[in-house]
């Protein structure tokens, strides 16, 4: 799937949405953000208000696309996990499929281990709604209802 034509509908969101409120609920996170590769933000959840979300993703995806040259250099075909540890707060950040990265912020309230083992569970749910958003089959239903409506308008205006 091209990440560039990557397209979630409201339930996509809603979706992944209650996945990222489940995954900071159970690992005791502060917030939780998934991103794509180019640095837009998809959608969050959680204690946001005080971190500029534009900037973070963006850096983010900077960081995650220059870890992937590291990585060749070593031998390694890309690093899946990147683990960013503060005096308070910690970032653990994870490739979810070819194009989307989830990215968790904690504190000392919980632990790096309960965070991975809580994320890698969450990260196969992701990628099923992110691969399934890009079927084309939300699409092709919103197709036929908007044609079925156009053409319901369409008749109503040019009747006898």
């Amino acid at each position: 799937m091209n990440g560039e034509n990557q397209v979630f509908y409201e339930n996509d969101i809603k979706a992944i949405d209650k996945l990222l409120s489940k995954l900071i609920n159970e690992a005791e996170a502060k917030c939780a953000l998934l991103v794509n590769k180019d640095g837009r933000l998809i959608t969050r959840q959680g204690f946001t208000n005080t971190i500029d979300i534009t900037a973070l993703s963006a850096l983010l995806a900077g960081s995650f696309a220059s870890t992937k040259e590291i990585a060749r250099l070593v031998g390694e075909p890309e690093f899946s996990v990147l683990f960013h540890q503060g005096k308070r707060d910690h970032i653990h950040i994870n490739l979810v499929g070819e194009n989307s990265i989830l990215v968790v912020i904690f504190d000392d309230r919980t632990t790096i281990g309960m965070v991975r083992l809580i994320t890698k569970e969450i990260t196969y749910k992701l990628l099923a709604i992110i691969e399934k958003s890009g079927d084309g089959q939300s699409r092709d239903k919103m197709d036929e209802q908007f044609t079925s409506m156009a053409e319901d308008k369409l008749n109503d205006i040019f009747k006898d």
